[in-house]
C-alpha cells in the first residue's frame, strides 16, 4: 500500500465523520459540518453539483444545483427549519445530529 492511498483513506474517513448525512431524497444528500461557522447553514450534494443553503432564509449562498433539485431542497428547508436549527445547535456542541425526514 502506498502512503498516498493511506492518506486518501484517512481523509475520506475524516470527511465522512465530519459531515454526517442528515437526509437523503431523490438522489439529493443533505449534511452538516460539526462546529461550523455562522450563519447557520447546511450542505447539499446532487450528482456533480454542490451548494450551501442558509437555514433561516432558505437561500443558496454558494454553489449550484439544477433548478428541479434546487426547488426540492428549498421546499424541504422550509418544512424542516426547526429541525435544521436543532441540528445546528447540536453540531456546535459536538452532539450527534438527528436524521430529518426526506421530502416525499
Amino acid at each position: 500500500m502506498h502512503i498516498g492511498q493511506t492518506l486518501d483513506k484517512t481523509k475520506l474517513i475524516h470527511y465522512i465523520l465530519r459531515m454526517p448525512t442528515i437526509s437523503l431524497f431523490y438522489g439529493i444528500k443533505i449534511f452538516m459540518n460539526w462546529d461550523e461557522h455562522n450563519p447557520p447553514h447546511f450542505h447539499v450534494e446532487y450528482a456533480e453539483y454542490s451548494a450551501s443553503v442558509l437555514i433561516q432564509d432558505c437561500i443558496v449562498t454558494t454553489g449550484y444545483l439544477p433548478n428541479r433539485q434546487l426547488k426540492l431542497v428549498l421546499a424541504w428547508c422550509e418544512i424542516h427549519k426547526d429541525e435544521l436549527m436543532q441540528n445546528w445547535e447540536l453540531s456546535r456542541y459536538g452532539q450527534p445530529m438527528n436524521k430529518i425526514n426526506p421530502l416525499v
